[in-house]
């Protein structure tokens, strides 16, 4: 079973549209129009790949009169890292991750690289603060890794993770 969509509220829909086209390479596909007290609200949906599912929505409320001020990045409000709350998305292979961290590097964006040992991710964050993912497989997961993954969780007292991740801070060269 895939994700439909997640939707979250931006403050400028079209530095989200631009991030999330050209830094993510998302296809903006449906966009609804909804009517609120005395104005409305787009509602706005990008294809993240595959043909009729498995979308990214957002919310334009700049034109809601009824829409509070309200914050977005969905972490740091809460006082929480950066990291914590995020959108992971796909890579295909290790070559599909360095051709979107190159993307984001050409488009001035600062990348966080972390090699789990399991999988490797690239991260940065988009007009709202909110940190995007790619991230690829190295390992296939296996059904030991579910039963660890089940006793990890019911354990009150765990043992820490003892691999250490790689980590590398890719900036861009215009910084």
């Amino acid at each position: 079973m895939g994700v439909s969509h997640i939707a979250l509220a931006v403050k400028d829909i079209r530095a989200t549209h631009r991030f999330y086209t050209e830094a993510m390479g998302f296809e903006l596909v449906k966009t609804e129009i909804v009517p609120k007290e005395g104005g409305f609200a787009r509602h706005v949906f990008y294809s993240t790949g595959s043909d009729d599912d498995q979308l990214m929505a957002f919310w334009d409320l700049s034109n809601d009169p009824s829409a509070d001020p309200y914050t977005t990045d969905i972490c740091r409000d809460l006082g929480l890292d950066v990291l914590t709350n995020h959108l992971a998305f796909t890579a295909a292979d290790l070559d599909d991750l360095a051709a979107k961290r190159r993307r984001w590097l050409d488009l001035g964006l600062t990348v966080l690289e972390i090699d789990h040992g399991w999988i490797v991710s690239i991260y940065t964050e988009d007009p709202d603060g909110i940190a995007v993912e790619f991230a690829t497989l190295t390992s296939p997961l296996t059904a030991a890794d579910a039963r660890e993954a089940l006793e990890l969780l019911e354990n009150e007292d765990p043992p820490m993770s003892t691999d250490e991740p790689s980590i590398t801070f890719h900036v861009p060269e215009s910084a």
